[in-house]
């Protein structure tokens, strides 16, 4: 049996050279890995985090693994390809996404949501430096705890009043709100924590020490 998904990729890990494997967010299937054929020596642009795919899958009664085939981008992204700085926001999100929401689960709009946060960030002008700490709070709120200043008190150490503006501010406002690399980092961190202890993983996120390089 055949099914047409929309796909979200979270990450890959190559298998052998005409193959890899896609850690993926998928609206039906929630957090599920599939493997897909490239061709040696073939671009694999398409298969970067992030990347929203349409495709077919072949499933298969005797392996977890399911055949991808027919894949193609939904959607260019070309705002978030051709700028470095949302290339990096979109490595942090999508390593998120792949250490905090286990294989197998199926959160309820997190990929309906995720997909219009993509969306959004590919078609940001101006200043979207702040991007990534909106995101991280807007995920809390669609897997269901929603940070407020009380639950965040615990995590936030200094920065507790930046992140109680941030709360209560529109999106523009949001976007516009005056803080240094230093500080946009830290606050990442506070929220990472608050999400580690609400998930019950660690979040480990790697890519938050190359945002906090570009932003410093």
């Amino acid at each position: 049996m055949n099914t047409a998904v929309r796909l979200i990729v979270l990450n890959s890990t190559k298998l052998g050279d005409s193959s890899l494997v896609l850690h993926c967010l998928c609206r039906e299937m929630g957090r599920r890995s599939f493997i897909v054929a490239v061709r040696k020596g073939g671009s694999r642009a398409m298969y970067l985090p992030f990347s929203i795919l349409d495709a077919e899958v072949m499933e298969n009664r005797k392996s977890d693994l399911w055949r991808l085939r027919g894949v193609s981008a939904a959607h260019a992204l070309n705002g978030v390809r051709s700028d470095l700085n949302k290339n990096a926001i979109t490595l942090f999100m999508s390593e998120v996404l792949w250490r905090g929401v286990q294989e197998g689960a199926a959160e309820e709009g997190l990929f309906d949501w995720c997909e219009r946060s993509i969306l959004t960030l590919d078609a940001l002008e101006g200043d979207f430096a702040n991007y990534h700490l909106r995101w991280l709070m807007e995920l809390a709120g669609v897997l269901g705890f929603s940070p407020s200043f009380e639950s965040m008190a615990p995590f936030a150490g200094e920065n507790l009043q930046a992140i109680s503006d941030l709360l209560s501010a529109g999106f523009e406002q949001f976007m516009l709100y005056p803080l240094s690399g230093t500080k946009r980092s830290a606050i990442a961190e506070s929220l990472l924590r608050y999400l580690s202890v609400h998930l019950e993983v660690p979040l480990n996120i790697r890519s938050l020490a190359v945002l906090g390089e570009l932003y410093r």
